[in-house]
């Protein structure tokens, strides 16, 4: 991945190309090639069955609605002595969402990464994916139409996220990147950070599941299953306190094993990955919830409101036998660009605040001046920055 990077940094466009042709199985000659004009993502839209046109209006809609609550106010006020205080929040210019397109595809990632930075407004969304197949893909080509962004790049990997963010010849750079992708995505985000902004290094996917006797066993399996399908890596853990309710959701798994159409991923993670745990009673649950710090969290139990009380980490929380994960990841409106890997213990999900800036205003006169800036000068004296003390006791009345 550095080599990589320093690559595009040095050569642009050219190691681009080379990047492109080896690793998205394209076959170019210039970087233009890679870009896909509006038209053709507004048929995509056009060529959509009623019903999928109907699911992404409405995942946009629900999406678009959630976020718009989340626009911060500014900040003006006058304080005490008349000082002129406050804060103003600021759209940043660019940002560019990174898209899987390896092991699926995901329409769903367009609306999550691009729909909150429109409702900020951000003016220039560049979606990259290593998009091969236009028909195939025609869903994510149309979710790019109906989050109206402004370019779509047939790219992916590291060399993506090179390009934006030290752009080339033809790629102008943006100011975020942000959007899961593989492990190379992941380090590649990491290692260009502080050129540009990202929202997370994100791992693979993960969902903890809390139950009692109460839940269906078939629907927590696949539940658990709808995770480990996405990755070989990703992880599923389901906590109980009921013996005979575990051992009837791992013989729901071993069944729906044999029928998923992505059995072979979901076994391995499952296999490598997955886990039953038993508790006492609920309430030994949530050290183990907060340890974990789960990117997903489901509560399938009668006091699960009570629980959420004092859960501390978590990415999102799902609460109730009929809300699943699933619902996040595509329909519900929160966003599904969550914390991974423990990470939710310090960081949140992705959301209109990642494109906004924060300017601080202060407005001084004369009189407060006076009456603030001997304090000033103490500090920076005691700092030895004399300019400092300087540049606020030659305005003083002495």
């Amino acid at each position: 991945v550095f080599n990589i990077i320093q690559k595009i940094q040095k050569l642009g466009d050219s190691a681009l190309i080379e990047f492109v042709n080896k690793f998205d199985s394209k076959k170019i000659n210039n970087i233009e090639e890679l870009y896909i004009e509006k038209d053709i993502l507004k048929n995509a839209y056009n060529s959509l069955k009623k019903k999928e046109k109907q699911a992404l209006n409405i995942a946009a809609e629900r999406i678009k609605k959630f976020h718009i609550h989340q626009i911060p106010a500014d900040i003006e006020y006058k304080d005490n002595i008349d000082v002129n205080l406050g804060l103003k929040y600021s759209p940043i210019v660019s940002a560019g969402f990174y898209v899987p397109g390896g092991k699926a595809i995901y329409p769903s990632s367009v609306l999550m990464n691009a729909i909150p930075a429109l409702v900020a407004g951000v003016e220039r969304r560049v979606v990259v994916s290593p998009v091969k197949d236009f028909h195939k893909s025609s869903i994510v080509l149309a979710a790019a139409y109906v989050a109206d962004v402004t370019e779509f790049i047939c790219m992916g990997g590291a060399h993506a996220i090179a390009a934006l963010a030290y752009g080339t010849e033809t790629v102008t750079q943006v100011n975020k990147i942000v959007g899961p992708g593989n492990a190379y995505v992941a380090e590649a985000k990491r290692q260009v950070f502080g050129k540009v902004g990202i929202d997370s290094i994100a791992g693979p996917s993960e969902v903890l599941i809390v139950c009692d006797k109460s839940a269906n066993p078939n629907h927590v399996a696949i539940d658990l299953l709808s995770q480990a399908e996405h990755d070989e890596l990703a992880q599923s853990i389901l906590i109980t306190d009921n013996q005979e309710l575990a051992i009837k959701v791992e013989a729901s798994i071993k069944k729906f094993l044999r029928k998923l159409p992505r059995s072979k991923i979901a076994s391995s993670s499952w296999r490598n990955f997955g886990a039953i745990l038993l508790v006492d009673d609920m309430n030994d649950a949530i050290d183990l919830v907060n340890f974990i710090a789960p990117e997903h969290l489901q509560l399938i139990f009668k006091d699960a409101k009570n629980f959420v009380n004092k859960v501390k980490n978590a990415g999102a929380v799902f609460i109730g036998p009929f809300t699943p994960e699933a619902v996040g990841d595509y329909i519900a409106g929160p966003n599904h660009v969550l914390p991974t890997s423990g990470t939710a213990k310090f960081s949140s999900g992705l959301g209109v605040l990642d494109f906004y800036k924060r300017t601080t205003i202060v407005n001084f006169n004369k009189k407060n001046l006076n009456e603030l800036g001997k304090h000033v000068v103490t500090l920076a004296e005691a700092e030895g920055l004399d300019a400092h003390a300087m540049s606020v006791s030659l305005r003083l009345n002495k």
